[in-house]
């Protein structure tokens, strides 16, 4: 019973489990970003291309 109660006790290494969380909670934020950002990106060069293929004909 002593055991548990000291193991229960213990703080060693909690600070590297409370800075893997983060760091995961970073990442998977992260991910949600670029994940949202790719149809903005996908708008943008569409558009992009639109133009370039209308200036291209009216130069020809």
């Amino acid at each position: 019973m002593t055991f548990l109660r000291s193991l229960w006790n213990d703080e060693q290494g909690q600070d590297l489990i409370e800075y893997t969380l983060l760091m995961a909670f970073v990442a998977l934020a992260s991910a949600a970003l670029f994940i949202g950002a790719g149809g903005s990106v996908k708008g943008i060069w569409s558009a992009t291309n639109s133009q370039l293929t209308a200036a291209n004909s009216a130069a020809s």
